[in-house]
């Protein structure tokens, strides 16, 4: 299949990019920027423009049979600063882009929401895709709202979604520059002899999914004929004080640790319900967290080695 992933070039999307150039298919990015840890594939077809370029993006789309819409120009913790610019920049992009996939007579999609933001405080753990829609901040009402438009044009249009909702991914190629992406920008830190910094007293619950995991399952998702939602995670959750202590076990380094203000924005605990996921797309986990992190930990040294 010919299939353009939106936002290619960051960390999930080349993941993304390498499970599916495994599998064969043809691929195409569209981002903003190269690469951050690679140079630009040979046998890739590179669209390097803003996601609110129409005519670029529209030429991205011709010929292609699945998008995979991984863009998102902010995150939770900055979202909240400035709501209509994320509204400019995600949600009406977003639907401008379901726009030319009309035109262009391509119908099926594959868009990455957020299972930890779009569930707001959950009522139930773990989080089936069932649970009502209750965010609490900007970035999970634009998902919201984005999924919304999609079940608008699959009525309308006949656009074919599907919709993952996932967890916190982490890996290699994840930024650590503390807006996003805590596993990362926490190991940075430890690796460093930096102190980390943790919001309230740690107990905050996540659910941590190992990046080539979540990259297959946007794989199977875009060879498959579902549509609806989906959540992505382990589906266990981890304290942040238990994080940082697989972190020291998979580095062999010992965190300073500082406590900050907790966050208004931060859901107490989630972790997501993935059995929809291994029942209709046979997918699994099969990296655990203590795994990926070693992982993770023995990229991240080396890359601090070559850069420094």
């Amino acid at each position: 299949m010919k299939i353009l992933v939106l936002g290619g070039n960051g960390f999930i999307g080349t993941h993304v990019l390498d499970e599916l150039l495994a599998a064969g298919h043809e691929v195409r990015v569209f981002d903003r920027s190269p690469e951050a840890w690679r140079k630009p594939l040979s046998h890739v077809s590179y669209f390097l423009g803003d996601f609110s370029d129409t005519p670029l993006l529209g030429e991205a789309l011709q010929g292609v049979d699945v998008v995979v819409h991984l863009i998102s120009t902010t995150v939770p913790s900055t979202s909240n600063f400035d709501p209509i610019a994320d509204i400019q920049s995600n949600l009406v992009n977003s639907v401008r882009l379901f726009q030319l996939m009309k035109s262009a007579k391509v119908e099926r999609i594959v868009y990455l929401s957020s299972g930890g933001t779009v569930y707001g405080i959950p009522s139930v753990l773990p989080v089936p895709e069932t649970h009502p829609l209750n965010p609490i901040c900007s970035y999970g009402i634009v998902k919201v709202a984005i999924e919304k438009y999609l079940g608008m044009f699959e009525y309308l249009y006949g656009l074919k979604p599907l919709i993952i909702r996932a967890s916190n991914p982490f890996g290699p190629r994840q930024g650590h520059q503390g807006v996003q992406g805590v596993v990362s920008t926490f190991m940075h830190k430890i690796l460093s002899g930096e102190k980390i910094s943790i919001w309230g007293d740690g107990k905050i619950k996540r659910d941590y999914l190992y990046v080539t995991d979540l990259a297959r399952m946007c794989r199977l998702a875009a060879e498959s004929g579902l549509t609806g939602v989906v959540n992505a995670g382990l589906g266990k959750g981890l304290t942040l004080i238990e994080l940082v202590q697989m972190i020291e076990a998979a580095t062999g380094k010992k965190a300073a640790i500082e406590h900050i203000a907790a966050r208004s924005y931060d859901v107490p605990e989630i972790v997501l319900d993935v059995e929809k996921a291994q029942t209709l797309l046979g997918w699994s986990p099969a990296i655990s967290t203590q795994d990926g992190l070693s992982l993770q930990s023995g990229w991240m040294a080396q890359n601090m080695k070559t850069r420094s």
